[in-house]
């Protein structure tokens, strides 16, 4: 009877396994976001305070290279969608010469470790004559290069796996070109688009390798995070962390939401 009953379940069992053992550093930075530390060369939770959300810049720098990782984020999200999107389109829907190298060429950055990415991308700065000018745009300039695979991989994806009888049904009943893409194509992509977005910035605010490599003095979240561990962790951190988990959640749990409204809607 046991036995039957752990092979019935063990499935749910070891899919909640995971999931505990996933969220257990998260629920580590969540706690430590509400402690007041003794000392900051111990990682332990020692009191209950407020004061880390009402004083979330109160650890010297830190928003400074906060503001700066959101910066680069944004923007490199911005370029690598909208190159990656162009890019998708031309991959999946037109036949043309080196169709098949570019489909290989697109994998190797991700395939790339992020060090010998890091240190091409330091090399070709270097032999342009960059040498001394490592910073803002270098690093903006690598994260859009390493982002652009994953985009274009994440379009590939949503487009290979649509149907385009819809778009031969409106091209049917009249519709231009222009009206086909805006009304049919583009909100059928646009979860795709969407989530290579938020994929992209994820990894440009969290990399730290290929920024270390192409920073100069630039100092970005990560690489704040990675200085001050050898000093001892400013409780903020932890703050920033349990926002960027929330503002997380938040967007996945509102586009389930609207899609749930969108099949009802239908049904």
């Amino acid at each position: 009877m046991t036995a039957r009953w752990i092979r019935e379940r063990i499935v749910l069992v070891l899919g909640l396994l995971v999931l505990v053992y996933t969220f257990v550093p998260i629920a580590v930075v969540v706690l430590m976001s509400f402690n007041a530390p003794a000392s900051r060369n111990v990682y332990r939770f020692d009191a209950f305070t407020l004061d880390n959300w009402a004083n979330p810049c109160a650890a010297e720098g830190m928003c400074s290279a906060l503001g700066r990782s959101i910066q680069i984020g944004l923007l490199a999200t911005l370029v690598a969608t909208v190159l990656g999107t162009l890019a998708g389109f031309a991959l999946v829907r037109h036949d043309f010469a080196g169709r098949s190298a570019s489909n290989l060429l697109i994998f190797l950055p991700m395939a790339a470790p992020e060090i010998v990415l890091g240190s091409s991308l330091l090399a070709l700065f270097v032999a342009s004559g960059f040498a001394g000018q490592l910073g803002f745009w270098t690093i903006l300039i690598a994260h859009i290069m390493f982002c652009l695979s994953f985009v274009v991989v994440t379009i590939r994806s949503r487009l290979a796996g649509m149907d385009d009888t819809l778009e031969q049904a409106a091209m049917d009943l009249y519709a231009t070109p222009v009206q086909t893409f805006r009304r049919v194509t583009f909100p059928l992509v646009f979860p795709g688009i969407l989530g290579a977005a938020l994929l992209s910035f994820s990894l440009s605010f969290d990399d730290f390798i290929i920024t270390n490599l192409n920073a100069g003095t630039t100092t970005t979240f990560p690489m704040y995070v990675w200085g001050a561990a050898q000093r001892g962790v400013p409780m903020q951190v932890n703050v920033v962390g349990t926002l960027m988990f929330v503002v997380s959640v938040a967007i996945v749990v509102s586009v389930e939401m609207n899609n749930r409204r969108r099949v009802r809607a239908l049904v």
